[in-house]
């Protein structure tokens, strides 16, 4: 059974720093890219970034480029998103995601196992 368990959300001030971190099991995680999406109330999912199995390659959205970063240590089936310069718009839920094959999957539709999700509200 493939389970992704996400930790570290919060409660920051704006412009502060935060990181949430996702643990895989159940899945032969070294073959799989990982995401990260977010979700507002009435609003639909948001691709953040991914990075490939590797861990050579990462990607992300506009919104956040040059402010997160994803890394991920496959040893210990771990992928995690350091967030910094926080802003109040990056208040969500944040979920990790993995996604079969190669490229830069950015849809939902393309990523095939999802965690619960971990609150993420930044204060101003």
């Amino acid at each position: 059974q493939v389970q992704l368990v996400e930790s570290g959300g919060g409660l920051v001030q704006a412009g502060g720093s935060l990181r949430v971190s996702c643990t895989a099991s159940g899945v032969f995680f070294n073959s799989y890219i990982m995401g990260w999406f977010r979700q507002v109330p009435g609003k639909e999912r948001e691709f953040v970034g991914g990075i490939s199995w590797s861990g050579m390659n990462s990607y992300y959205a506009d919104s956040v480029k040059g402010r997160f970063t994803i890394f991920r240590e496959n040893a210990k089936n771990t992928v995690s998103l350091q967030m910094n310069s926080l802003k109040p718009e990056d208040t969500a839920v944040y979920y990790c995601a993995c996604a079969p094959g190669g490229g830069r999957p950015v849809l939902s539709y393309q990523y095939n196992y999802w965690g619960q999700g971990t609150q993420v509200t930044v204060s101003s």
